[in-house]
Protein backbone atom coordinates (compact mmCIF):
# COMPACT_ATOMS: atom_id res chain seq x y z
CA UNK A 1 0.00 0.00 0.00
CA UNK A 2 1.33 3.55 -0.86
CA UNK A 3 2.69 5.94 1.79
CA UNK A 4 0.02 8.13 3.41
CA UNK A 5 -2.98 6.25 1.15
CA UNK A 6 -6.15 7.94 1.48
CA UNK A 7 -9.17 9.40 -0.78
CA UNK A 8 -7.48 12.47 -2.78
CA UNK A 9 -10.09 12.38 -5.42
CA UNK A 10 -10.81 16.01 -5.54
CA UNK A 11 -8.55 18.56 -4.13
CA UNK A 12 -9.39 22.26 -4.39
CA UNK A 13 -7.59 24.98 -4.86
CA UNK A 14 -8.74 28.22 -2.29
CA UNK A 15 -7.05 31.15 -2.28
CA UNK A 16 -5.63 32.56 0.73
CA UNK A 17 -6.82 35.81 0.01
CA UNK A 18 -10.26 35.56 0.28
CA UNK A 19 -11.99 34.52 3.99
CA UNK A 20 -15.26 33.44 2.54
CA UNK A 21 -13.73 30.67 0.25
CA UNK A 22 -11.39 29.74 3.17
CA UNK A 23 -15.08 29.38 5.46
CA UNK A 24 -16.85 27.75 2.66
CA UNK A 25 -14.26 24.93 2.30
CA UNK A 26 -15.12 23.67 5.87
CA UNK A 27 -18.20 22.43 4.36
CA UNK A 28 -18.04 21.35 0.80
CA UNK A 29 -17.55 17.61 0.04
CA UNK A 30 -13.38 17.66 -1.68
CA UNK A 31 -11.16 15.18 0.52
CA UNK A 32 -8.53 17.71 0.31
CA UNK A 33 -8.10 21.72 0.51
CA UNK A 34 -5.07 23.03 -0.81
CA UNK A 35 -5.28 26.36 0.84
CA UNK A 36 -3.18 28.47 -1.70
CA UNK A 37 -0.17 31.39 -1.23
CA UNK A 38 0.98 30.61 -4.35
CA UNK A 39 0.91 32.05 -8.08
CA UNK A 40 -2.66 33.06 -8.14
CA UNK A 41 -2.54 35.73 -5.40
CA UNK A 42 -1.41 39.31 -6.11
CA UNK A 43 2.15 40.15 -4.70
CA UNK A 44 0.16 42.85 -2.68
CA UNK A 45 -2.13 39.93 -0.75
CA UNK A 46 0.86 37.69 0.05
CA UNK A 47 1.03 38.27 3.34
CA UNK A 48 -2.24 38.92 4.44
CA UNK A 49 -2.88 35.74 2.59
CA UNK A 50 -0.44 33.72 4.58
CA UNK A 51 -2.42 35.65 7.93
CA UNK A 52 -5.59 34.41 6.59
CA UNK A 53 -4.44 30.46 5.95
CA UNK A 54 -2.16 30.19 9.21
CA UNK A 55 -5.59 31.77 11.47
CA UNK A 56 -7.92 29.07 9.54
CA UNK A 57 -5.89 26.30 10.01
CA UNK A 58 -5.26 26.81 13.23
CA UNK A 59 -9.05 27.43 14.25
CA UNK A 60 -10.01 24.25 12.76
CA UNK A 61 -13.07 23.41 10.98
CA UNK A 62 -12.23 21.48 8.51
CA UNK A 63 -13.15 18.02 9.37
CA UNK A 64 -11.78 14.89 7.72
CA UNK A 65 -10.82 16.56 4.63
CA UNK A 66 -6.69 16.65 4.06
CA UNK A 67 -4.99 20.40 4.73
CA UNK A 68 -2.78 21.30 2.64
CA UNK A 69 -0.98 24.65 2.50
CA UNK A 70 1.04 25.94 -1.27
CA UNK A 71 3.40 27.45 -0.51
CA UNK A 72 5.20 29.84 -2.68
CA UNK A 73 8.57 28.89 -5.30
CA UNK A 74 11.13 28.44 -2.49
CA UNK A 75 13.45 30.75 -4.76
CA UNK A 76 10.84 33.64 -4.40
CA UNK A 77 10.70 36.60 -1.49
CA UNK A 78 8.17 34.53 0.01
CA UNK A 79 8.77 31.33 0.00
CA UNK A 80 10.57 30.80 3.17
CA UNK A 81 8.48 32.67 4.96
CA UNK A 82 5.37 30.86 4.24
CA UNK A 83 7.39 27.56 5.26
CA UNK A 84 8.31 29.34 8.47
CA UNK A 85 4.76 30.45 8.96
CA UNK A 86 2.64 26.98 8.51
CA UNK A 87 5.30 24.60 9.20
CA UNK A 88 3.45 24.10 12.96
CA UNK A 89 -0.01 25.28 12.57
CA UNK A 90 -1.57 21.56 11.99
CA UNK A 91 -1.64 21.31 8.24
CA UNK A 92 -1.63 18.09 7.08
CA UNK A 93 0.89 18.62 4.15
CA UNK A 94 3.08 21.60 2.80
CA UNK A 95 2.60 21.61 -1.01
CA UNK A 96 6.04 23.14 -2.60
CA UNK A 97 5.34 24.64 -6.42
CA UNK A 98 8.29 24.25 -9.47
CA UNK A 99 10.07 21.02 -8.12
CA UNK A 100 11.99 20.26 -10.71
CA UNK A 101 15.23 17.51 -9.17
CA UNK A 102 15.43 15.38 -6.64
CA UNK A 103 17.86 17.99 -5.23
CA UNK A 104 14.61 20.57 -5.16
CA UNK A 105 13.09 17.64 -2.97
CA UNK A 106 16.00 17.74 -0.48
CA UNK A 107 15.91 21.56 -0.37
CA UNK A 108 12.70 21.77 0.41
CA UNK A 109 12.73 19.09 2.73
CA UNK A 110 15.80 21.14 4.67
CA UNK A 111 13.87 24.15 4.89
CA UNK A 112 10.59 22.78 6.33
CA UNK A 113 13.10 20.82 8.79
CA UNK A 114 14.93 23.87 9.95
CA UNK A 115 11.15 25.69 10.62
CA UNK A 116 10.16 22.69 12.84
CA UNK A 117 8.17 20.83 10.28
CA UNK A 118 10.17 17.31 10.84
CA UNK A 119 6.89 15.43 11.14
CA UNK A 120 5.12 16.66 8.04
CA UNK A 121 4.70 15.15 4.79
CA UNK A 122 4.87 17.32 2.00
CA UNK A 123 3.48 16.84 -2.08
CA UNK A 124 5.42 18.19 -5.20
CA UNK A 125 4.51 19.91 -8.37
CA UNK A 126 5.30 18.60 -11.64
CA UNK A 127 4.70 21.57 -13.85
CA UNK A 128 7.72 21.87 -15.88
CA UNK A 129 9.05 19.19 -19.26
CA UNK A 130 12.26 19.07 -16.72
CA UNK A 131 10.28 18.20 -14.23
CA UNK A 132 8.54 15.08 -15.72
CA UNK A 133 11.57 14.26 -17.59
CA UNK A 134 12.95 13.87 -14.32
CA UNK A 135 9.93 12.51 -12.18
CA UNK A 136 11.69 9.32 -11.38
CA UNK A 137 14.09 11.16 -9.46
CA UNK A 138 11.78 13.37 -8.00
CA UNK A 139 9.50 10.77 -6.82
CA UNK A 140 12.33 8.80 -5.57
CA UNK A 141 14.03 11.63 -3.42
CA UNK A 142 12.01 10.73 -0.13
CA UNK A 143 9.58 8.67 1.56
CA UNK A 144 8.26 12.11 2.69
CA UNK A 145 6.45 12.74 -0.54
CA UNK A 146 2.75 11.98 -0.07
CA UNK A 147 1.46 13.18 -3.36
CA UNK A 148 2.52 14.06 -6.70
CA UNK A 149 0.43 16.89 -7.82
CA UNK A 150 0.79 17.68 -11.72
CA UNK A 151 0.27 20.96 -13.11
CA UNK A 152 -1.16 20.62 -16.82
CA UNK A 153 -2.38 24.34 -16.83
CA UNK A 154 1.76 25.52 -16.86
CA UNK A 155 3.28 22.09 -18.48
CA UNK A 156 0.74 22.88 -21.68
CA UNK A 157 2.02 26.27 -21.67
CA UNK A 158 5.62 25.17 -21.62
CA UNK A 159 4.89 22.54 -24.04
CA UNK A 160 3.65 25.54 -26.54
CA UNK A 161 0.54 22.99 -27.12
CA UNK A 162 -2.99 23.75 -27.27
CA UNK A 163 -5.20 22.68 -24.70
CA UNK A 164 -8.04 20.03 -26.33
CA UNK A 165 -11.21 17.88 -24.85
CA UNK A 166 -8.48 14.91 -25.58
CA UNK A 167 -5.72 15.90 -24.10
CA UNK A 168 -3.32 14.65 -26.69
CA UNK A 169 -0.43 17.07 -26.29
CA UNK A 170 0.31 15.61 -22.63
CA UNK A 171 -0.81 12.54 -22.30
CA UNK A 172 3.13 11.30 -22.55
CA UNK A 173 3.50 13.64 -19.94
CA UNK A 174 1.37 12.66 -17.74
CA UNK A 175 2.10 8.85 -17.83
CA UNK A 176 5.66 9.71 -17.14
CA UNK A 177 4.29 11.39 -14.00
CA UNK A 178 2.18 7.95 -13.04
CA UNK A 179 5.18 5.41 -13.98
CA UNK A 180 7.50 7.61 -11.82
CA UNK A 181 4.72 7.90 -9.08
CA UNK A 182 3.71 4.05 -8.81
CA UNK A 183 7.16 2.91 -8.95
CA UNK A 184 7.86 4.53 -5.42
CA UNK A 185 4.68 4.41 -3.97
CA UNK A 186 3.55 8.30 -4.17
CA UNK A 187 0.02 9.06 -4.60
CA UNK A 188 -0.33 11.09 -8.01
CA UNK A 189 -3.34 13.85 -9.21
CA UNK A 190 -4.30 14.97 -12.04
CA UNK A 191 -3.99 19.05 -12.67
CA UNK A 192 -6.95 21.81 -13.39
CA UNK A 193 -9.03 22.34 -15.77
CA UNK A 194 -8.91 26.12 -15.88
CA UNK A 195 -12.64 25.91 -18.15
CA UNK A 196 -14.59 25.48 -15.18
CA UNK A 197 -18.38 25.95 -17.11
CA UNK A 198 -17.23 23.41 -19.73
CA UNK A 199 -18.75 20.13 -17.41
CA UNK A 200 -18.72 17.91 -20.62
CA UNK A 201 -14.82 17.95 -21.14
CA UNK A 202 -14.07 18.35 -17.21
CA UNK A 203 -15.96 15.13 -16.61
CA UNK A 204 -14.43 13.56 -19.55
CA UNK A 205 -10.82 14.90 -17.91
CA UNK A 206 -11.95 13.04 -14.78
CA UNK A 207 -12.50 9.53 -16.12
CA UNK A 208 -9.76 9.30 -18.45
CA UNK A 209 -7.04 10.57 -15.53
CA UNK A 210 -8.98 7.89 -13.28
CA UNK A 211 -8.64 5.00 -16.36
CA UNK A 212 -4.86 6.06 -16.55
CA UNK A 213 -4.19 4.95 -12.98
CA UNK A 214 -4.40 9.04 -11.20
CA UNK A 215 -5.97 8.89 -7.68
CA UNK A 216 -7.76 12.50 -8.58
CA UNK A 217 -7.81 15.55 -9.83
CA UNK A 218 -6.90 19.17 -8.66
CA UNK A 219 -9.90 21.95 -9.13
CA UNK A 220 -10.56 25.38 -9.09
CA UNK A 221 -14.19 25.61 -8.86
CA UNK A 222 -16.38 23.54 -6.26
CA UNK A 223 -18.97 22.84 -9.63
CA UNK A 224 -16.39 20.35 -10.54
CA UNK A 225 -16.83 18.13 -7.47
CA UNK A 226 -19.56 16.09 -7.70
CA UNK A 227 -17.53 15.09 -11.05
CA UNK A 228 -14.32 14.20 -9.87
CA UNK A 229 -15.83 12.76 -6.47
CA UNK A 230 -17.84 10.52 -9.29
CA UNK A 231 -15.30 9.29 -11.42
CA UNK A 232 -12.72 8.27 -8.57
CA UNK A 233 -15.26 6.69 -6.27
CA UNK A 234 -15.26 2.76 -7.12
CA UNK A 235 -18.45 1.82 -7.91
CA UNK A 236 -20.80 -1.00 -6.07
CA UNK A 237 -20.03 -3.55 -8.73
CA UNK A 238 -16.20 -3.03 -8.81
CA UNK A 239 -16.87 -2.98 -4.65
CA UNK A 240 -18.40 -6.87 -5.28
CA UNK A 241 -15.82 -7.92 -8.52
CA UNK A 242 -13.17 -7.18 -5.96
CA UNK A 243 -14.57 -9.15 -3.27
CA UNK A 244 -14.89 -12.08 -5.97
CA UNK A 245 -11.53 -11.87 -6.95
CA UNK A 246 -10.34 -12.05 -3.55
CA UNK A 247 -12.90 -15.16 -2.11
CA UNK A 248 -12.23 -16.82 -5.92
CA UNK A 249 -8.07 -17.30 -5.94
CA UNK A 250 -8.01 -18.17 -2.08
CA UNK A 251 -10.72 -20.56 -2.77
CA UNK A 252 -8.54 -22.06 -5.69
CA UNK A 253 -5.19 -21.72 -3.64
CA UNK A 254 -6.69 -23.67 -1.35
CA UNK A 255 -7.95 -26.00 -3.56
CA UNK A 256 -3.86 -26.29 -4.90
CA UNK A 257 -4.48 -24.47 -8.12
CA UNK A 258 -2.76 -20.90 -8.49
CA UNK A 259 -5.09 -19.07 -11.07
CA UNK A 260 -8.81 -19.27 -11.09
CA UNK A 261 -11.34 -17.64 -13.98
CA UNK A 262 -13.81 -14.41 -12.82
CA UNK A 263 -16.14 -13.16 -15.29
CA UNK A 264 -14.51 -14.80 -18.03
CA UNK A 265 -10.82 -13.71 -16.90
CA UNK A 266 -7.84 -14.91 -16.10
CA UNK A 267 -7.58 -13.57 -11.97
CA UNK A 268 -3.56 -13.74 -10.26
CA UNK A 269 -1.91 -12.81 -7.12
CA UNK A 270 -1.41 -9.11 -8.11
CA UNK A 271 -5.35 -8.93 -9.45
CA UNK A 272 -5.79 -9.67 -5.34
CA UNK A 273 -3.40 -6.72 -4.31
CA UNK A 274 -5.63 -4.53 -6.77
CA UNK A 275 -8.73 -5.60 -5.14
CA UNK A 276 -7.72 -5.18 -1.77
CA UNK A 277 -6.75 -1.66 -2.13
CA UNK A 278 -9.57 -1.29 -4.35
CA UNK A 279 -11.67 -2.29 -1.10
CA UNK A 280 -9.66 0.08 1.44
CA UNK A 281 -9.98 2.88 -0.72
CA UNK A 282 -13.95 2.25 -0.75
CA UNK A 283 -13.68 1.90 2.88
CA UNK A 284 -11.93 5.13 3.24
CA UNK A 285 -14.10 7.14 1.20
CA UNK A 286 -17.43 5.82 2.91
CA UNK A 287 -16.15 7.09 5.89
CA UNK A 288 -15.09 10.33 4.69
CA UNK A 289 -18.44 11.17 3.07
CA UNK A 290 -20.67 10.09 6.11
CA UNK A 291 -18.24 12.87 7.83
CA UNK A 292 -19.67 15.57 5.59
CA UNK A 293 -23.31 14.85 5.79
Amino acid sequence: MENYFRPRRSMLYVPGCNTHYLERARTLPTDSVILDLGDPILIECKEASRDNIVKYVIEGGYGSREVVVRVNDLDSIWGQDDIKAVANIGADAILFPNIESGEDVLKALSLLDAAGGKHMQIMVMIESPIAVLNAKEIASASDRIACMVTATSDLISQLHARVTHERSAILTSLSLVILAARAYGRCVVDGITSDFKNMYSFEYACRLGRDMGFDGKSLVHPAQLPYSNDAYTPKASEIEHAREIIQSLKAANEAGRGTVVVNDKLVEHHHVRAAERLLKLGEMIAKLEESYS
